[in-house]
């Protein structure tokens, strides 16, 4: 049996950003500082959506959804990285990996799902916003924000189950700054194949179909403008999808390069994924408020201007 020489692993040690050294104190101040950005960022379009009834509407529903995925998804890797640079300290527990590869998969699908749904609310409120709040009512929004979370749920439970079922009794240096399935897995020892076929099929699968149905949108969407009477109106249906296209390109195309090229090297990869995870949950707050009047707005009428 092979079983006699084969020690459990309990932790892991994260190697950590790559050719960063004597760099450590001048990452921490920057990842510290994107980090408390998007706490506040999200923070503040959360209380003023539910402070400001003018935006208890749908877009503003799904608004809401994403800055709390926001808030989750700069959480689960950052304070590790920040604990990382700070006291280099580098172990991880199985559970606290475990809980890595899942809501990292869970939030990022949930993200992913929601832009999709954003999207259509778009389509429905330029294409045809004389039934608008018929077609977006609260039961609908309340159904489509619960399917993306449920469905997200399913969607990381399959793979962080296939992920750590897998034996690991190597090497339990995982050679990057967090616990993902493709670092993790090159640890087990025993036959990844399946893992892989899941991961590559679910990971393409539910991006490419979301990215799809978003670009179906707007193509509708582009189309229905092309044949606005007024040009004050064609401007104003584009001005209110610019945020969100916007946020659509700073999430998909990252995510394309890490999940369609795993054989990207570290030095590649990491500056991507560190992308991902501690600037882009910045820039969807910045990018709301800088490019939405009724934001502004309530922001103002919070500090009681």
């Amino acid at each position: 049996m092979e079983m006699e020489n084969r020690t459990v692993v309990s932790e892991f040690i994260l190697l950590g950003i790559p050719n960063t050294k004597g760099l450590e104190t001048i990452l921490f101040i920057t990842f510290l500082a994107f980090y408390l950005c998007t706490l506040l960022g999200n923070l503040l379009i959360f209380s003023a959506i539910l402070a400001d009834s003018r935006l208890h509407t749908p877009m503003y529903f799904f608004l809401c959804n994403l800055s709390i995925v926001d808030l989750g998804f700069s959480s689960i890797s950052t304070p590790k990285l920040l604990a990382n640079l700070w006291t280099q300290s580098r172990t991880i527990s199985l559970g606290g990996c475990m809980s890595q590869v899942f809501f990292y998969h869970f939030l990022g699908s949930t993200e992913c799902l929601l832009f999709t749904v954003m999207a259509y609310d778009r389509y429905v409120a330029i294409c045809h916003p004389l039934r608008y709040l018929l077609i977006m009512n609260r039961r609908v929004c309340a159904l489509l924000a619960t399917g993306t979370w449920i469905a997200s749920s399913f969607h990381a439970t399959i793979l962080t189950s296939l992920t750590f079922t897998l034996p690991y009794c190597r090497s339990n240096v995982v050679e990057y700054f967090l616990c993902d399935i493709f670092p993790v897995i090159k640890l087990a020892c025993a036959d990844t194949y399946v893992i892989k076929t899941v991961s590559f099929t679910n990971i393409g699968v539910v991006p490419m179909t979301c990215f799809l149905l978003i670009l179906a949108s707007y193509v509708r969407i582009a189309a229905s403008v092309v044949r606005m009477h007024s040009a004050e109106q064609g401007w104003k249906a584009i001005s209110t999808c610019a945020s969100h296209l916007t946020v659509v390109c700073f999430f998909f195309g990252p995510c394309a390069l890490l999940y369609t090229q795993p054989s990207l090297s570290n030095v590649l990869a990491t500056p991507i994924q560190i992308f991902c995870d501690v600037v882009t949950p910045v820039l969807n707050p910045v990018v709301y408020t800088l490019r939405n009047r009724e934001v502004k707005a309530a922001f103002k009428k919070m500090k009681g201007g």
